[in-house]
């Protein structure tokens, strides 16, 4: 990843109305102003007592404060990416949405950047290639009705046309 990525943990929000100093939740120490979407980035990285590396990708459909995705193609890609993904690798823990709606947080089993981005355009490919969303229904989800696979795949589609700026997360 370009531009700032080993050094957006040290910024701090300073603007009117923001908290200074540093906050527990990693993301609301990164200045959202700063960014430019799309882009994957890694927003954390827990080493655990056995050796494994947990890696937490910032995964921005949406740039901040200016635009978001609708709600039932945030939930559509949730389920999608969470059960597609999975066919490629066993290493997902976790696809979940931000409460903003601008993208998602994807954490990983020791699955590097490089890997992630392959994985992660595979998976946008596959979610074009659908033709459900997986459990899409009362018994399966909690909002069975709130889904929409043409919504999904837009989204998927606009942010696969950007996959050249994926890894650029602040612009020079």
């Amino acid at each position: 990843m370009t531009g700032d990525r080993d050094t957006n943990k040290q910024q701090v929000v300073t603007n009117e109305g923001a908290r200074t100093g540093r906050m527990n939740v990693e993301s609301f120490n990164l200045d959202h102003r700063r960014v430019r979407a799309p882009y994957v980035r890694i927003a954390d990285r827990k080493e655990l007592p056995g050796g494994d590396t947990l890696i937490k990708y910032d995964v921005r459909f949406c740039q901040p404060n200016a635009e978001h995705l609708a709600m039932k193609a945030v939930h559509s890609i949730e389920h999608l990416s969470a059960e597609l993904m999975r066919n490629r690798t066993d290493r997902l823990i976790d696809f979940s949405p931000m409460g903003c709606q601008t993208g998602f947080y994807a954490l990983m089993l020791g699955v590097e950047t490089e890997e992630f981005l392959g994985l992660l355009e595979a998976t946008m490919r596959d979610i074009l290639a659908a033709t459900e969303v997986p459990a899409a229904n009362e018994v399966q989800c909690g909002w069975g009705a709130n889904h929409s696979l043409d919504q999904a795949q837009d989204a998927a589609r606009a942010f696969l046309a950007e996959r050249e700026e994926w890894e650029t997360v602040f612009p020079s």
